[in-house]
């Protein structure tokens, strides 16, 4: 997926599974910590597109699951942690049925400064905005990414993604007809 961070978390499959996850899913914290593993599997399978309701709209929201999201949430799903969870990031605790936010948060902080970034740049928000910004730059296609962050608003879309005058005029000017 993103090459340089996954470079530190190739041994620790609950991590990587879990950064895979957030950049496909396109998820808010709160939604991502609570998937179960009926999210995203079928018959044994890790399923190639997965439904999720969210928590903020009620709406259910569609993703894709690529190869390597796939690859690595099945070595997650071998380890020993995850028998008979219902959830796919068990908490550790009996009391606690998934992780919380706040430790998604701090597993994200730690990724961060792990390749020497500042943590204080990036966040869980930051995972929900990777893919869906890098689809709208290569395609300009503000519906798609509206419809895969499931907005209801076209306007939530437009400053989400910090889409200027600027920008409009250069896909504007990359159309010929």
């Amino acid at each position: 997926m993103c090459g340089i961070w996954e470079i530190g978390l190739a041994e620790n499959h609950r991590d990587l599974a879990l950064f895979n996850m957030a950049i496909d899913s396109k998820l808010r914290g709160c939604d991502l910590v609570k998937m179960k593993v009926v999210d995203i599997m079928a018959s044994g399978q890790i399923k190639e597109r997965a439904s999720v309701l969210q928590s903020k709209t009620q709406k259910p929201v569609r993703f894709e699951i690529s190869e390597g999201t796939r690859s690595s949430v099945e070595r997650w799903m071998e380890d020993e942690l995850m028998v008979g969870s219902e959830y796919l990031w068990p908490g550790r605790f009996h009391e606690r049925l998934h992780i919380s936010t706040r430790q998604y948060a701090r597993i994200v902080r730690d990724w961060v400064t792990s390749i020497g970034l500042e943590a204080s740049a990036y966040g869980t928000h930051s995972m929900r905005r990777t893919k869906v910004t890098q689809i709208y730059k290569k395609t300009g296609n503000l519906r798609a990414v509206q419809l895969l962050l499931g907005h209801t608003k076209m306007d939530s879309t437009v400053r989400y993604l910090g889409v200027e005058l600027e920008d409009a005029l250069a896909i504007a000017e990359a159309m010929e007809i």
